[in-house]
């Protein structure tokens, strides 16, 4: 068991049935009344999000994740598949419980998925990973970094916003968390 005080972001535990993994913790203390924890909580089984409050004392059952190295391959039927390096056996995990790291994963791109005892419950995205821009509007001549910037289409459907200087076809560093351009790939 673990205090909810001591939950930090990406800490995973179950509580009603559910497997939940933290996204977002704060501790808070207004100005009348108890300290609480403020937290922003995403279900792994069902993908929906939810902010909650918790009494620091609160105490919740810690869940132990296990993760392989896998590869993406392809979306077949709502099912995203994977594989395992080592012993080529398949796993699929649903589009909606993985949505938001799709607009990540390339064919082919290796990442890491989380077990729950024998459960496939999400993907772990490297920090940064490189795309390519499928859809902008044409650059800017003189343009500079500093400028407000234009929003850019990714190969994998992702928008993020970039230098005016970008072109279609220029490969970015995206950063996976924020979902933010960080600069040009080499």
């Amino acid at each position: 068991m673990i205090s909810a005080v001591d939950l930090r972001a990406g800490n995973t535990f179950e509580k009603d049935g559910k497997l939940i993994k933290v996204l977002e913790a704060s501790h808070h203390k207004p100005g009348k009344g108890n300290t609480v924890m403020r937290m922003k909580l995403k279900d792994l089984r069902s993908g929906s999000t939810v902010e909650t409050t918790m009494r620091p004392d609160e105490k919740v059952k810690k869940a132990h994740i296990d993760t392989k190295a896998v590869q993406y391959l392809y979306i077949q039927d709502d099912m995203a598949v994977f594989m395992d390096l080592e012993t080529y056996e398949q796993y699929e995990i649903p589009v909606s419980v993985i949505e938001h790291e799709l607009n990540y994963l390339l064919d082919n791109m290796e990442v890491s998925i989380q077990f729950y005892d024998t459960e496939v419950v999400g993907v772990s995205l490297p920090s940064s990973v490189v795309l390519t821009v499928a859809e902008t509007q044409p650059s800017i001549k003189g343009a500079t970094v500093s400028g407000s910037g234009k929003p850019a289409t990714m190969e994998t459907g992702l928008v993020v916003n970039v230098p005016d200087f970008i072109e279609v076809g220029d490969k970015l560093e995206i950063n996976t968390s924020e979902g933010n351009y960080m600069k040009r790939a080499k």
